[in-house]
């Protein structure tokens, strides 16, 4: 036996052979003789040729791909003919070029390389498309080279998939029916793979070192919760694999009505982008939602959408949940979401820059006119709709927001907390609204200054740091303190991935939340968890992890004290 240890980023216990993703294309000899009658116009076409075959196969993969996958698989066709890269390699081609001329897969390589490279100095969304523009490279050059485009390797048995990473175009065409599991040597939490495994529902592990030098169809044991990959497994862990598999019938539905241990209920929504996401979370068993982000709306476009637009879009959501809380966020842009309309490229740190409610500042009406929409699509439908803006940092911020609400005719303003000064400062920026929501993800990466993409910051980047839980208890205090006459605490939810995690999730009821909000299918997991604990157990659970030294310590002491954990494999 010989185990691995990284991150656990979905919970699952399985035991399957395992397959390595191919290597990465060799790099293209940069000293090659070019024979004389090759000519520049010839090698040119060969890559224009090319780069349109790869486009078109990626477009042919999208279009039978569904929801997050399909737009991953869209915007990578994109990038497979970009202009820029394809002329930065014809450029390559010629004699007088520098360094001298290159061979058609010589120069679309050195292309990718330095698109890559000034992708990376420019930080922020555009450094994420690094992987993308290397992923497109390494495509182009198996098409020139007659060989293969990289991607998941066929299987007649199902496998668990092990790479270093792996890249948008796979990870979004991912066949849950073969691929039971997903590890990787590096990546973080935040990475495409950990999203894509959270959504599917398949177990993974993410930065566990050495797991992509595993021989193919050796037998792996994956625990996702714990963050553990085993080779060859003992008889024991071969059980425990299949008494996951029984036991998983247990997490197969959510009532839509969750109660703890002392009757005490905790309503568990669910995040969504559109209509469609909305529909099935319903049919999941959600009690609301808990995040509509509606970058959706706005997403892959050069301009604003309509207000007509932004209703239809809106009110499919809201018609999902009639009677029932939808929380919207507005426009979160900048940073990782990037809108051409609205946000500066050129930021020498976009993460701490115009993102969420700031760009308001800088593009004035935009978000007036939908929160305008909001309000309409609300009129037309019987959702009890609520208003939060992203990126608050101030009470005056706040206050300002609830204006724009009001004047909107929306009656239910609030705030992200994704800020720590909004947290500290929790008290007074509440009594400016009525209520908040905790975005777990960025919160964390602002409270530990540690990037939410890179892979090598990962344990930092855990919302089981004390530090953040402690901002999370700041909150909910604050929001008891901001309650003024009535004597009801402000509601305070939790959105942010931290929400779905079971043993995580008992924590923040224990601290104060109200409400949690997850992908659909982390709610029966959830739900199953916190009906065995009251919220007096709860509680002092969140003082243990509280008090404890570290993430990891925090995980461990309350993962002891629930039981439930081990027996169904969370």
């Amino acid at each position: 036996m010989q185990t691995f240890s990284g991150v656990g980023v979905a919970p699952g216990r399985v035991l399957a052979p395992v397959r390595q993703m191919p290597k990465p294309v060799q790099e293209p000899h940069p000293n090659v003789n070019i024979p004389a009658d090759v000519t520049v116009e010839s090698q040119a076409q060969r890559i224009k040729d090319a780069a349109k075959a790869v486009q078109a196969e990626l477009r042919e993969r999208a279009a039978s791909a569904n929801g997050e996958g399909k737009q991953v698989l869209e915007a990578t066709a994109l990038m497979a003919a970009d202009p820029m890269l394809v002329k930065s390699a014809i450029k390559l081609l010629s004699p007088e070029a520098p360094g001298g001329a290159r061979t058609a897969e010589r120069a679309i390589w050195e292309a990718g390389g330095t698109v890559a490279e000034t992708l990376k100095g420019l930080g922020g969304y555009m450094a994420e498309r690094v992987a993308d523009v290397l992923d497109v490279r390494a495509r182009i050059v198996s098409e020139l080279r007659g060989l293969p485009a990289p991607g998941i390797p066929a299987s007649e048995v199902p496998f668990i998939l092990a790479a270093e990473d792996l890249a948008p175009a796979d990870t979004a065409t991912l066949d849950p029916s073969k691929v039971v599991a997903l590890i990787t040597s590096s990546g973080g939490p935040q990475s495409h793979t950990a999203i894509l495994a959270r959504a599917l529902g398949l177990p993974a592990v993410v930065a566990a070192v050495g797991v992509d030098g595993i021989a193919d169809g050796t037998d792996v044991y994956v625990d996702g919760a714990a963050g553990t990959i085993t080779a060859e497994p003992g008889e024991d862990l071969r059980l425990a694999a299949k008494a996951w598999a029984t036991q998983a019938s247990t997490l197969a539905g959510f009532s839509g009505n969750n109660t703890m241990a002392d009757g005490f209920r905790v309503p568990l929504l669910a995040n969504v982008g559109t209509g469609t996401d909305a529909v099935k979370a319903a049919e999941a068993g959600a009690e609301g939602v808990g995040l509509l982000r509606t970058e959706f709306c706005f997403l892959d476009r050069d301009d604003e959408p309509t207000v007509e637009e932004q209703i239809s879009a809106y009110g499919a959501v809201f018609a999902a949940f009639p009677g029932k809380k939808v929380v919207v966020r507005t426009l979160d842009a900048g940073a990782d979401k990037p809108l051409p309309f609205l946000t500066n490229a050129d930021e020498p740190n976009p993460a701490l820059g115009v993102r969420g409610y700031r760009t308001d500042l800088t593009s004035p009406g935009v978000l007036e006119r939908q929160l305008e929409a909001i309000a309409a699509a609300e009129a037309a439908n019987s959702a009890d709709v609520w208003v939060m803006a992203p990126m608050i940092s101030t009470a005056e911020e706040a206050a300002r927001f609830a204006s724009l609400c009001a004047a909107a005719g929306l009656k239910t303003p609030g705030v992200m907390v994704e800020v720590p000064s909004a947290a500290l400062t929790a008290a007074t920026v509440l009594r400016e609204v009525s209520f908040a929501s905790l975005g777990t993800n960025d919160l964390t990466q602002y409270a530990m200054a540690a990037d939410r993409q890179l892979g090598p910051l990962a344990t930092l980047n855990d919302p089981w740091q004390p530090a953040v839980l402690q901002l999370v208890k700041l909150t909910a205090d604050g929001a008891t303190l901001a309650s003024g006459a009535s004597g009801a605490p402000k509601p305070v939810g939790v959105c942010g991935e931290a929400a779905a995690d079971p043993a995580l999730a008992v924590v923040l009821v224990g601290l104060g939340v109200a409400t949690l909000s997850m992908s659909a299918r982390a709610l029966a997991a959830v739900a199953a968890v916190l009906a065995t604990v009251t919220v007096a157990q709860a509680q002092q659970l969140a003082t243990t992890a509280l008090a404890a030294p570290s993430a990891s310590a925090a995980r461990a002491a309350v993962r002891a004290q629930l039981p439930i954990l081990d027996e169904l494999g969370l």
